[in-house]
């Protein structure tokens, strides 16, 4: 699969926690840190992800804002 998105961040399937109609999926980018999606429970059972999976969060924003203190 292509798509024009750069915003694609690898990682692994830590946790996948499903509800009634959405799944809640957290992804270790690295050690420690993590990415959480939040997507339908169809989604989760036709793209068969689960915990250990290897899979991409792709990230689509028009704009991405830095904070400082």
């Amino acid at each position: 699969m292509n798509v024009s998105a750069r915003n694609l961040i690898p990682g692994t399937v830590k946790k996948v926690s499903i509800g009634m109609v959405n799944a809640e999926v957290v992804i270790e980018a690295a050690p420690g840190v993590e990415v959480v999606s939040v997507i339908t429970k169809d989604s989760v059972e036709r793209m068969g992800i689960k915990e250990g999976a290897k899979v991409k969060a792709m990230v689509k924003a028009t704009s991405v804002m830095l904070v400082t203190d």
